[in-house]
């Protein structure tokens, strides 16, 4: 059974920082697009950032782009964001997800077959 477990959410400042990370287990995804999305009371889930199978291919929501990274170990199985000069408009669950087929970086949720439970982030004014 494919699980994704997002960590690191958590109640911070604006101006600060927080890192996330996604653990999937029950298959490797070394070969394949992952991502995150978030949704913030009252609004859809949108696009914040995605990277290919490799690491060398990274794509950001414009609205935090020059703030987020995301980052990728595949010797884990892993996937992070950072997140820095953190803003109250950033408040929202954030979800890790995974492509199954796609190994090209993906910024439609549609491309994704696997999510997680998501990780509550609030950033305070």
């Amino acid at each position: 059974q494919v699980q994704l477990v997002e960590s690191g959410g958590g109640l911070v400042q604006a101006g600060g920082s927080l890192r996330l990370s996604c653990a999937a287990s029950g298959r490797t995804f070394s070969s394949n697009a992952m991502g995150w999305f978030r949704q913030a009371p009252g609004k859809e889930r949108e696009f914040v950032a995605a990277i290919n199978w490799n690491g060398g291919t990274t794509v950001y929501a414009d609205s935090v782009k020059g703030r987020f990274t995301i980052s990728r170990d595949n010797t884990k199985n892993t996937v992070t964001l950072q997140m820095n000069s953190l803003k109250p408009e950033d408040t929202a669950i954030y979800y890790c997800a995974a492509s199954r087929i796609y190994r090209d970086v993906v910024k439609e949720a549609r491309g994704y077959d696997y999510w997680g439970q998501g990780t509550q982030v609030t950033v305070s004014s």
